[in-house]
């Protein structure tokens, strides 16, 4: 989500360390293969303990309280490494708070979502659903940021929407009004997304995340139902609790750096795994179904977006031909 600046004309350029990794013949330079093996591993790894810690907690506390112990642990992490390098500390910076207080309202909402999703449906159909964030930021982009509705955005939003229509089966009898939170959740991290394309110009991550987790505490514990629940907490919640802490923040780390050290079009189908990895563990400790359907419209949706990344790594080689230096337009994703 990170690594874009904005342009003078609204739409987004990327940083120099954000660019994708394609040469001006449209050929893709030699990824590094084992470190985006590593920080998409830990990419994986990250999402799925998310998702379990998630699920064991459901049973105990609600989805307000849920986030509370994640923005929390995260607070507690940041300052600790704020506290083992004080130029992280430093980056911290109070301004554009507007922007740093609506993109954190939209993460909340976004979280909240994601968060009943994981308690009340099948692994797999929140993960699958997941998928949908790049073509909402493509729509939102064009929408609000002044990017141009090509034919091949076009193309990709209708391929994911039918694979979101494959997935929810609306009037089906498996259709299950709960994964509209899911879309609704996507809609919202998109929109924090794109404000995080416009914050990422002057801020750095790290300020980012502290700003993230220092607003989204307040949010989550209002809705607690009992605001002494951490009383509660037993030592066999332990693992939980610390899974969604440390996770919570991973999953944003590592993802950015697998980024790095490939493109999208390599990243985006191994983050892929995420579904069928997660439907065999719900599969095995939950007994949930394995949904072939969930599958088919994953794969249609991914394939959306990675028809999309396709087709604007394409346009800035054409761009980079026709006129050298000037700054690419990076697809959203």
């Amino acid at each position: 989500m990170h690594g874009y600046r904005p342009r003078a004309d609204g739409g987004i350029v990327a940083a120099p360390e954000a660019l994708p990794a394609v040469v001006p013949d449209g050929e893709t330079r030699p990824a590094q293969l084992g470190w985006l093996l590593f920080w998409m591993s830990g990419t994986l790894t990250a999402f799925i303990i998310a998702a379990l810690s998630v699920r064991a907690l459901s049973h105990s506390l609600n989805a307000f309280e849920t986030m509370t112990i994640r923005s929390a642990g995260g607070l507690v992490i940041l300052l600790a490494m704020g506290l083992a390098s004080p130029a992280l500390l430093r980056s911290i910076k109070w301004r554009h708070m507007r922007l740093q207080l609506c993109r954190n309202v939209a993460h909340f909402g976004s979280q909240i979502c994601w968060t009943v999703g994981i308690a009340v449906l099948p692994f797999a159909t929140v993960f699958a659903l997941e998928f949908i964030i790049p073509a909402w930021v493509t729509l939102l982009a064009v929408l609000f940021l002044g990017e141009r509705m090509t034919a091949t955005r076009a193309s990709a939003l209708a391929i994911c929407f039918v694979g979101v229509v494959i997935i929810l089966r609306p009037g089906h009898e498996a259709f299950q009004p709960a994964a509209l939170l899911l879309v609704l959740g996507a809609l919202l991290f998109a929109i924090a997304a794109v404000i995080t394309k416009k914050l990422i110009v002057t801020e750095s991550t790290f300020s980012i995340m502290f700003w993230m987790n220092l607003m989204q505490l307040p949010m989550n514990f209002t809705g607690s139902s009992d605001y002494a629940f951490f009383l509660k907490l037993d030592a066999a919640m332990a693992l939980p609790v610390l899974g969604i802490a440390v996770a919570g923040l991973a999953i944003h780390y590592c993802l950015a750096n697998a980024f790095r050290h490939g493109d999208a079009m390599i990243v985006i189908p191994m983050d892929f795994l995420r579904v069928p990895l997660v439907a065999v563990i719900g599969w095995m400790f939950y007994g949930e179904h394995l949904d072939i359907l969930v599958f088919a419209g994953a794969a249609l949706i991914v394939g959306g977006v990675l028809w999309n990344v396709r087709g604007e790594a394409q346009r800035n080689s054409a761009i980079m031909r026709a006129a050298p230096g000037r700054p690419l337009i990076q697809p959203a994703e």
